[in-house]
């Protein structure tokens, strides 16, 4: 395994503007979509808040910016406290919270979409640009970051939806399935799923064997392209 080589200084710059905010809005709108259903949990531990610094766990995060600089974004925030015993409606206000934090990711990559086909229609930023910032090459500050704030947030997405503990898509797997079934998902998922999740990001980052990269890339270029209109497939 080669050495972490870093990227140019506005590639780096912008990875950690869109992983800071990225990571920060998901775990916000987990704990906001919680308080609006009842639970007051959040708002006690001070989650409630666009501190977005009270949102951050040290390892997910320098994980999701070592990952990013090396190809697809792997990372976490700071779990959200919550309670679905104290939502009005515990099962389907316990879904929709834990919703709340990819979908934050989908708008985020959404609004750099955006930005980015503004700007190559205005000619402030060019395709070679865009192609140079997916390539981890120096170019303009403006095309890096609207590129990167796409890629890191469909990742961020596409990662949390993974059907394994500790993220979102083990508890939205969860929610859909009935009782008992639910519980015994919940208790693997927890256990043995967390075990599956941890073995397949140590095998992504320490070896040439990305199952996580081989399964998300494909996945995160066809979403890139179907929002950026960029023909990279």
């Amino acid at each position: 395994m080669g050495g972490l080589h870093l990227p140019p200084l506005e590639i780096l710059t912008s990875i950690i503007i869109v992983i800071f905010f990225g990571i920060g809005i998901h775990e916000y709108a987990h704990c906001k979509v919680a308080d609006m259903a009842g639970d007051p949990t959040p708002r006690y531990y001070g989650r409630v808040t666009l501190n977005l610094f009270k949102h951050f766990e040290p390892v997910g995060t320098l994980m999701m910016v070592i990952s990013s600089i090396s190809g697809v974004g792997i990372g976490w925030g700071r779990p959200a406290p919550v309670d679905p015993s104290k939502m009005r409606n515990p099962r389907w206000d316990a879904f929709a919270s834990v919703l709340a934090g990819p979908m934050s990711n989908f708008l985020q990559a959404i609004i750099y979409a955006l930005a980015l086909r503004i700007l190559l229609a205005q000619g402030s930023i060019t395709f070679t640009q865009v192609l140079s910032a997916l390539n981890r090459d120096s170019t303009s500050f403006l095309a890096a970051l609207v590129t990167t704030g796409v890629l890191i947030n469909v990742s961020l997405m596409l990662f949390n939806l993974i059907p394994l503990g500790p993220l979102d898509g083990h508890w939205l797997l969860g929610y859909l399935l009935p009782e008992p079934i639910r519980t015994k998902w919940f208790q693997f998922s927890r256990t043995t799923g967390s075990a599956l999740l941890i073995g397949l990001i140590l095998l992504s980052q320490l070896s040439a064997i990305s199952l996580l990269g081989r399964v998300l890339g494909p996945l995160l270029i066809r979403v890139f392209t179907f929002l950026t209109g960029l023909p990279l497939a």
